[in-house]
Order: structure tokens, then sequence, then C-alpha cells
């Protein structure tokens, strides 16, 4: 069964070496505990997504040149989240402000080929 997302949540991304937090800004104002409810809308880098320390994905071209100037030694470059798709696929049942929430299910991807998780959060309420 699927959980609830709510701001302060864990997210993890496949090319990040550290995890990031969930943040909500408040046009959502819709609380679970008194802690704000994501929906699959809240995927924007640098407002709900935060950089997951160093990146290595090789497809980043800022790793590329880092690379290149190590003389192909694998150099991570700080990480800049790159997402321009929602999360899916979100609650097919619970609405916050007329759009999906998010769920613990669900993922978005960066455009440098990282899918990013949801990788722990507040207890919050199930999704039926």
């Amino acid at each position: 069964m699927a959980l609830l997302v709510t701001m302060g949540a864990t997210l993890q991304c496949s090319f990040g070496v550290a995890p990031s937090v969930l943040s909500i800004t408040p046009e959502n104002r819709v609380t679970d505990h008194g802690t704000p409810v994501a929906t699959i809308m809240d995927f924007v880098p640098g407002k709900n997504i935060l950089p997951f320390g160093m990146c290595n994905a090789p497809t980043n071209p800022a790793f590329i040149a880092a690379t290149a100037a190590k003389l192909g030694v694998p150099t991570p470059v700080p990480c800049t989240p790159v997402t321009t798709m929602p999360w899916a696929p979100g609650s097919p049942t619970v609405m916050v402000g007329n759009k999906p929430a998010l769920t613990n299910m669900s993922t978005t991807m960066c455009t440098w080929a990282g899918v990013i998780t949801v990788v722990s959060q507040k207890p919050s309420a199930n999704v039926p």
C-alpha cells in the first residue's frame, strides 16, 4: 500500500552521492499530521528537489568535462538536478489542490538519466 509523501521526505538519485530532502512550498495548503502533503507537480529543481551532493551521471556534461580534464578518471561534480517531468504515477485516488498526491511509489527522472525516488518519509496516511 502506498503512503502519502510529505515535506521533509528523503529523496535519492541513482547518480547522486548523498540523499536530499523534498521541499514543499505553501501553495498546497493541505497537511497530514501538520506537515504539507506533496503532489506529483512538486518536481521543480531547486524549489522542491534539492541537490544530491555530487553527481556521477555519465551523461551530465559537467561530469563529462571533469572526467576528460582528469584524463578519463571518473570525476564527480556538484549535483544540480534537472527534472522536467512530474513524479509518476502519483495517487489515483487522493487529490491535493486538484493534482494527484505524491506517494512513496512515485519516481521522477533527471535529465542526466538519474532516477529519483522517495526513500523515507515521516509517517503519513495510507492511500486507498
